[in-house]
């Protein structure tokens, strides 16, 4: 019902900057919360950033904390992730993700969301 692609992923060296972004398609984009997260070669998915429906309440992983900014363009169906300073450690596929159970939900974990992209594959070389 809710069909999420990520793009904007790539090869960036450290204390470079990406933007990713997740183009929505289904239903009313709006009333979902959206998020980010990543996962590493061999390590489980986690939690990056999420943004609440109407874009007024954003959390973010103390590891991106600073450096890394959501946000959402809800006329362009579309969630955006800044990363600035990046860290071989940020290197991961990522995925964006989308709920209807609330803000909440989204900070919780990969278990709490209801849609997922196929994920964009972001390189930090050192």
């Amino acid at each position: 019902q809710v069909q999420l692609v990520e793009s904007g992923g790539g090869l960036v060296q450290a204390g470079g900057s990406l933007r990713l972004s997740c183009a929505a398609s289904g239903r009313t984009f709006s009333r979902y919360a959206m998020a980010w997260f990543r996962q590493a070669p061999g390590k489980e998915r986690e939690f990056v950033a999420a943004i609440s429906w109407s874009g007024s309440r954003t959390d973010y992983a103390d590891s991106v904390k600073g450096r890394f900014t959501i946000s959402r363009d809800n006329a362009k169906n579309t969630v955006y992730l800044q990363m600035n300073s990046l860290k071989p450690e940020d290197t991961a596929v990522y995925y964006c993700a989308a709920s209807s159970r609330g803000f909440g939900a989204t900070v919780s974990g990969p278990n709490g969301m209801d849609y997922w992209g196929k994920g964009t594959l972001v390189t930090v070389s050192s």
